[in-house]
């Protein structure tokens, strides 16, 4: 099951996956944590003692190994960042092994770590975050029910730039009660419509019941949970020692109902794969076919079928 945070910059989304990580993990579920913000701090909002190595800097052994075999890509340079798996490719699964998660480190509370990685100096005035966060690569995992897939995603709506936004059972919108804290919300409820995207909002920052009125009225059934002031919160955002027992039973319910509605998602495998193959047609028409000097529409395997039957099928 695959969860993202996404929201307005300063809204708490890092928060937010960081205590939802912790939750899963606290229930000795396997979860596999992700960092695909152009500000990583999960490594620290986890406790982990150090940063994980960037996916970013590891993309050309990365797409080899996806690869595989499958004979509709001609090498690693042409694979972008929506290229779907076909017969032959590699794919992934939760906590590896494989060259994606030999990438992971292990965090306190027992999930695993990865992280898209910063801009380098290199990237500097040259590049976009979304080279960063094709290293997401969802295309190529399958993962089952009972294994989780937390991903704290960059601020605002730049998860439509590659259709990164349909590879989630559900995607929370962590929305302040404010105009703007809920603009965010608007923008994914708008672009999202018509692609079976699940959204939930969660509020946060909540001060009383004229909050959560608000955020009701904005989001209506949307609107799944909310936390308050929380001075568990503070107290690990300031670097003291934290537990999640030190929570509110009421903070703890909602990271519960973020769960229970996760889990009530259904994967459509099949509508899966055809909206990875729509988005890599779209950008291979677009942009991708003319920087690579070839057709990459042809990357589209159309007899390949994307689901867990596919795991352990031979290399052709």
């Amino acid at each position: 099951m695959r969860i993202a945070f996404a929201g307005k910059g300063g809204s708490g989304k890092t928060t937010l996956s960081s205590l939802f990580t912790r939750y899963l993990a606290a229930l000795g579920l396997p979860v596999v944590a992700i960092d695909a913000d152009i500000n990583q701090h999960l490594a620290e909002a986890l406790g982990a003692d150090r940063e994980p190595p960037a996916l970013g800097a590891h993309l050309p052994e990365i797409k080899e190994y996806l690869r595989g075999s499958n004979p509709r890509i001609r090498s690693a340079a042409a694979m972008v960042k929506t290229t779907p798996p076909g017969r032959g490719s590699r794919l992934l699964q939760p906590g590896g092994p494989d060259p994606v998660h030999d990438l992971a480190v292990d965090t306190p509370c027992g999930a695993r770590l990865l992280a898209t990685g910063p801009f380098t100096e290199d990237d500097l005035g040259v590049a976009c975050y979304h080279s960063k966060t094709g290293a997401v690569d969802l295309n190529h995992l399958i993962d089952g029910p009972g294994e989780y897939i937390v991903v704290d995603c960059t601020a605002g709506a730049d998860s439509f730039a590659s259709g990164l936004f349909t590879r989630f059972d559900l995607t929370v919108l962590v929305a302040e009660p404010t105009r703007k804290g809920i603009s965010v919300y608007r923008q994914w409820q708008d672009y999202a419509a018509g692609y079976d995207v699940a959204i939930a909002v969660a509020g946060n920052k909540v001060h009383g019941d004229s909050d959560v009125a608000f955020l009701r009225s904005q989001a209506g059934a949307d609107l799944a949970t909310w936390i308050g002031h929380e001075p568990a919160i503070r107290a690990m955002e300031q670097g003291r020692p934290f537990a999640l027992a030190d929570l509110s039973a009421t903070t703890l319910a909602a990271l519960g109902v973020l769960r229970d509605r996760l889990d009530a998602q259904h994967r459509d495998w099949p509508s899966y794969a055809r909206q990875a193959a729509e988005f890599h047609v779209r950008n291979a028409r677009a942009w991708a076919s003319a920087a690579a000097g070839e057709d990459l529409t042809t990357q589209v395997d159309p007899d390949f079928t994307l689901g867990p039957s596919a795991v352990g099928a031979p290399l052709a």
